[in-house]
C-alpha cells in the first residue's frame, strides 16, 4: 500500500495545476504558432487560422465527449 499511496501523493496530487500546465503549453508552444504559421502560408490573414484552430479546438472536445478519438481513425486505403 505504501507504493500506491506515493503514487498518488506524487503523480496526482496536484491534478488541476498540471491540467492548466497541460493546456498553456499546447495552446503556447504548439496550436498558436502553429496556426499563424499555416495560415501565412496559405495567403490568409493569421486571425483566420487562430479562428480556425479554435473551432477544430472546439470540435474535438465536443467529439470526445460523444465517444472518443476512434472518430478520427482513417484507414489506409487497400
Amino acid at each position: 500500500m505504501s507504493l500506491l499511496h506515493s503514487v498518488r501523493r506524487d503523480w496526482f496530487s496536484n491534478v488541476r495545476a498540471d491540467v492548466l500546465a497541460g493546456l498553456v503549453v499546447a495552446l503556447a508552444l504548439a496550436l498558436i504558432p502553429e496556426a499563424i504559421a499555416f495560415s501565412l502560408i496559405a495567403g490568409l490573414d493569421p486571425k483566420v487560422g487562430l479562428y480556425a484552430s479554435f473551432c477544430i479546438a472546439v470540435v474535438i472536445v465536443f467529439t470526445e465527449l460523444a465517444g472518443g478519438v476512434r472518430l478520427f481513425v482513417i484507414r489506409q486505403a487497400r
